[in-house]
């Protein structure tokens, strides 16, 4: 029997905070497990588990390479071994160094130009369906027309100057760039506009605090895919008419029959457009470290 005056016990599943939870913090939700941030080492552990296997398909493919090469499978003036190549790079760095100076310049000129214009036209069009529906279908067909069957006509028109494998470049990164962005600024939640416009947002300030920060994402995946393009762009250019870049470089092996140059060049080509992928995703995840492929705080349900 329960003495007159006594407490009953209180239920296990109260709704009071537990005494572990800090001072401040929020209660604590049934069923979510909120995960801490992670430190030096799990974050180097996590780059290192991220990155072993691509550098492993790197080396597996250099094996394959010079294995080709050692066998003899095929003759070395067709495919020279990855030693003769990496000499080749060693003995003649400052003529590639030279060349690789012209089309990097290149490349980011054209790069830069094609976003700045690229996001320019893609506002527009989405401010603007008039705009979009004459617009859309010329940037479709500039994009399916031969890069390559239309840069002899620069060079004719602007001369053997920078000025065509600009133009090109732009050309190839222009069109991911406009779909991208495009794509990003029709992809707002409808009720965040019409929050924003009940709240007594302009037009203006919609776009720079709702629609601009929600097209990034998808903006920075065109991106990524542009700064590549524009490697090929400029180095059509310069296949079509230079006496300087990579393509000059690879043209000239070419014609001399001098394979590791001609092998040379193309690594050299091949590491540009991986360094300047790398730095537009490095520069993707210091702008928009509160997207979700970026966070690793995210709240977790564990059931």
């Amino acid at each position: 029997m329960v003495e007159q005056g006594s407490t009953s016990a209180t239920p296990a599943t109260s709704a009071a905070p537990s005494a572990a939870t800090p001072p401040g913090a929020a209660p604590a939700v049934a069923g979510v497990a909120e995960r801490a941030r992670p430190g030096l080492a799990e974050r180097t552990t996590d780059t290192l588990e991220r990155s072993w296997r691509p550098v492993a398909l790197l080396f597996a493919c250099f094996a394959a390479w010079w294995a080709i090469s050692a066998t003899r499978l095929v003759e070395p003036y067709l495919v020279p071994s990855p030693g003769t190549t990496l000499r080749v790079m060693g003995d003649k760095a400052g003529y590639l160094w030279q060349h690789t100076w012209v089309t990097t310049y290149e490349t980011l000129l054209g790069f830069v130009i094609a976003v700045v214009v690229g996001v320019f036209a893609a506002v527009v069009m989405v401010y603007s369906s008039t705009v979009e529906r004459t617009l859309y279908p010329v940037l479709l067909f500039a994009q399916v027309v031969p890069k390559i069957a239309i840069a002899p006509l620069f060079v004719v028109w602007l001369g053997f100057g920078i000025a065509p494998k600009i133009v090109i470049a732009v050309l190839i990164a222009f069109f991911p760039v406009v779909i991208s962005m495009v794509t990003g600024l029709k992809a707002v939640d409808p009720e965040m506009i019409e929050l924003s416009a009940t709240m007594g947002a302009g037009p203006l300030q919609t776009f720079a605090k709702i629609r601009f920060p929600a097209s990034l994402p998808h903006l920075f995946a065109g991106l990524k895919v542009a700064v590549t393009l524009a490697v090929t762009g400029a180095v059509v250019g310069e296949f079509v008419g230079a006496n300087k870049g990579l393509g000059y470089v690879i043209l000239q092996a070419n014609g001399n029959l001098d394979t590791p140059m001609l092998f040379a060049g193309l690594l050299v080509m091949s590491v540009i457009g991986v360094v300047l992928f790398v730095l537009v995703e490095i520069a993707e995840k210091l702008l928009l470290p509160w997207h979700a492929s970026h966070r690793r705080d995210a709240a977790t349900t564990t059931y």
